[in-house]
């Protein structure tokens, strides 16, 4: 029988990392340069592995091969086959990552036999005067991006957002963006590994080389549109279902509670995860099992699961994220 399956975090040490993500998720000793946190991964060579219960060792691969759609859901199943369609990670930048932009499903396919990336970002706390890049500030076309890139011109034309908690952006595929300084956020994407670096600031490593950048590849990958505005604009209310995304590939809301919450998924067909942002909860489910979740924790919610009661302490968060369209 299936449960609320919690996973060991698969902590990413790098050049550009910080030291948020460990005491965030209360790991002890504190690490620094942990970057990033994948706390629920299907991408080969990173599969997540159970740290509850009964399956406790057994990896999100596993399950999916045990448990098929009693674990993911049926129509999830038909859409994206054996593979857990979302990768979700907490990010922790000190240094500013590079701009890319992510192909779309079409284009992954053809050149990468690949899902594409679609993904969004929850702040979940800024320095003072951190920001972020997502979308243009101005009208180009293909072209003058590949010059504005030959000439270190690209960042002119990119729009910047200074950010603080709770903000909230959507990345569909082929949206130039990039984490800058001082950002520590969840991410929610797509599962697929592929990024076409744009512009890397000039950095050089310790030989003098610069990083590889993928030009053309991306210049067939943007989305050239200009949109007013590029941030995700919310108004969160206290035990309730806020909704932050709603696309083919996920639904997010933001639950922000200090009273229980009652959750049917009778009628889903989908798995669904909890990402603890604040606080500590107890989910119980309709079959008896009950799990005690803290900040810094990422749920998995079999889709064969029909009702789950969360009974917080007062000022608990979660994200929640299933597959809903």
């Amino acid at each position: 029988m299936l449960y609320p399956f919690t996973f060991k975090p698969i902590l990413k040490k790098v050049i550009w990392g910080g030291s948020d993500i460990c005491p965030f998720k209360g790991i002890t000793p504190v690490e620094n340069g942990v970057g990033e946190s994948w706390e629920l991964s299907h991408v080969e060579g990173n599969y997540s592995i159970v740290d509850n219960g009964e399956l406790e060792g057994k990896s999100l691969d596993e399950l999916i091969r045990s448990y098929g759609k009693e674990l993911l859901g049926e129509k999830v199943m038909e859409r994206f086959g054996t593979t857990f369609p979302l990768l979700i990670k907490f990010i922790d930048a000190r240094d500013n990552l590079s701009i890319q932009v992510h192909p779309d499903d079409e284009l992954a396919k053809k050149r990468h036999n690949s899902f594409g990336k679609t993904e969004m970002w929850y702040v979940i706390k800024a320095e003072k005067g951190a920001g972020l890049y997502s979308g243009f500030s101005e009208q180009i076309d293909a072209e003058e991006y590949v010059k504005r890139v030959e000439n270190n011109t690209i960042m002119d034309v990119l729009q910047r957002y200074d950010v603080n908690e709770g903000d909230v952006f959507f990345l569909p595929a082929g949206r130039v963006h990039a984490i800058g300084a001082g950002c520590f956020i969840a991410e929610i994407q797509q599962t697929s590994n592929i990024t076409y670096r744009i512009y890397d600031y000039n950095r050089k490593d310790a030989n003098g080389n610069g990083r590889e950048l993928h030009t053309e590849l991306a210049k067939d990958a943007i989305d050239y549109t200009l949109y007013p505005d590029y941030r995700t604009h919310y108004k969160g209310h206290t035990n309730a279902t806020v909704e932050l995304a709603d696309c083919k590939y996920f639904t997010t809301n933001l639950l922000d509670l200090d009273t229980i919450m009652v959750r049917n998924f009778s009628e889903l067909d989908s798995f669904v995860v909890y990402i603890c942002m604040a606080g500590k909860a107890s989910i119980r489910d309709n079959k008896g099992n009950e799990i005690f979740v803290h900040q810094g924790q990422t749920v998995l919610i079999p889709a064969d699961t029909e009702v789950i009661t969360i009974s917080p302490a007062p000022g608990a968060k979660f994200m929640e994220t299933y597959i809903g369209q």
